[in-house]
């Protein structure tokens, strides 16, 4: 694609550049955003280089469906990712239309359009319409959270997890989960004789590391001690191994494998109850596209397992696991890989009841606490006393709220402290959180409302004011202890 653009007259290198990213591999596509940067686009004009490539692209799929009803709902559905009937509310006629088109394909949540086309797709809209973009996003955001609220198995959470951290993730996690190309590569568990195969592999992730290669072959034959089922490989259409990643579980029979590259954190986050999730040791691929389809699958596995302690001394998995709201333990003691850098270590519980607050979270950065936190922080009011509903709440627990005792009292602290706040709003706001769910004898909105002198209306916006400020504190304190 870089040749093509050289050859369409592209010199600078951040146009051919932005060719390259846009095109995917796809020469209708380079040649679009050719002919826009000749138009008058520059590197840093996505948006219009994108719009062009779309009309062009448009344009061809009305020759396998003619008319133009479809092609808001295709653009749409490059926006969520995937999408069944009921979010693209394109009714059945029309989504039996678009799941015939070339460019897209049907997964488990729906139809989905294929890379590059998506990415071009989506860039266009965005840049035509920033705010419908933005609303379509949040929309679809919220669909999936009440999807995986009322999941009923670990494939179907792991499914809408993937799909939450697509619409709720930032650049870096979306850049190296979904880039903007296609992959014909199939993970699956490596077998007795693929031992040539991963070792090939690690020498590749090794030298990408920038890892000492003798330090890195030590560390990493403690892994392949426990067979070559803790790995799993991706291999292209041709069989060839293009990938893989390193997943041991947690547990006293790997305890020795893990320890050199967690140390001091061993014991904490590897041991009871922390054993039965899973330890990744190493993921790397040769190319992106194939990379991104071994993070998914680790991730699947992750949802599937409960629970995920990662240990890695790379910057670009450090922001891709910060990305995604893993907990921070710190920096081992040695730089075991002979790099320069100290691995850290990070860990994430993927508890079923608290994936769409984790979800929320990641989407709603300074934007306030999400529904999902909202309704968790009320149930957990509702039911205060009892430790097996505090413990079922789904709320983000840090070292201030990791036991139901633990959270109540920080709950009941929550609230005094914002019925003491200065400004009057939320001072009765507080007082009326302290006076319902704090009050001692069960006690009906009405009474309450009548002991503070409100009205049905100004009590109902202080109760929801209140319990926002608590979700809000809550997301806070347990963000702040995972940094």
């Amino acid at each position: 694609m870089a040749d093509l653009a050289a050859e369409a007259g592209i010199e600078d290198p951040a146009a051919r550049a932005l060719v390259v990213r846009l095109s995917g591999g796809v020469p209708l596509l380079a040649g679009a955003a050719c002919r826009a940067l000749h138009a008058g686009a520059g590197p840093g004009d996505e948006g219009a280089v994108a719009d062009q490539a779309a009309g062009e692209l448009t344009e061809r799929l009305a020759r396998e469906l003619p008319g133009t009803r479809w092609q808001h709902a295709l653009r749409l559905l490059a926006t969520v990712g995937a999408g069944d009937e009921q979010l693209l509310a394109a009714g059945p006629e029309l989504f039996t239309r678009l799941g015939a088109l070339s460019v897209v394909r049907r997964t488990p949540l729906g139809l989905a359009v294929r890379e590059p086309y998506r990415t071009v797709l989506e860039t266009a809209y965005r840049w035509r319409r920033p705010l419908a973009h933005h609303s379509s996003r949040s929309r679809a955001a919220a669909y999936r959270g009440t999807l995986l609220a009322r999941a009923g198995t670990p494939a179907a959470r792991a499914a809408l997890v993937r799909e939450g951290l697509f619409l709720n993730g930032d650049a870096t996690l979306r850049g190296m989960l979904f880039p903007a190309a296609e992959s014909a590569v199939r993970v699956a568990p490596a077998q007795d004789g693929d031992a040539d195969d991963i070792g090939r592999l690690l020498h590749g992730w090794a030298r990408r590391g920038g890892f000492d290669g003798a330090r890195a072959e030590r560390i990493t034959e403690g892994w392949l001690a426990h067979g070559t089922s803790a790995f799993r490989l991706a291999r292209d259409a041709d069989g060839r191994a293009r990938g893989l990643s390193a997943l041991l579980p947690l547990g006293a029979a790997t305890a020795d494998a893990v320890e050199p590259v967690l140390q001091q954190h061993t014991e904490h986050v590897a041991a009871a109850p922390r054993a039965g999730g899973l330890f990744l040791g190493a993921a790397y691929a040769t190319e992106p596209a194939a990379h991104a389809r071994i993070l998914h699958d680790i991730l699947t596995d992750s949802v599937l397992a409960g629970h995920l302690v990662v240990s890695t001394a790379t910057a670009d998995y450090q922001r891709l696991v910060r990305g995604m709201g893993f907990r921070l333990h710190g920096s081992v003691r040695e730089d075991v890989y002979r790099c320069g850098r100290r691995p850290e270590v990070f860990s994430h519980a993927f508890a079923p009841a608290s994936l769409p607050l984790w979800l929320e979270r990641l989407g709603g950065r300074g934007a306030g606490p999400g529904e999902h936190l909202v309704a968790g922080v009320t149930r957990a009011l509702r039911h205060l006393g009892d430790d097996r509903a505090l413990a079922g709440s789904g709320l983000p627990t840090g070292p201030a709220t990791s036991t139901p005792a633990a959270l109540r009292e920080w709950l009941r602290e929550a609230v005094y402290r914002l019925a003491e706040s200065g400004d009057p709003v939320d001072a009765e706001a507080g007082a009326v959180l302290a006076a319902y769910y704090l009050g001692g004898p069960a006690t009906t909105h009405h009474q309450v409302a009548g002991r503070l002198h409100l009205g049905r209306a100004t009590y109902f916006r202080r109760l929801r004011r209140g319990v926002t400020a608590i979700a809000a504190a809550l997301g806070e304190e347990t963000a702040a202890s995972g940094r």
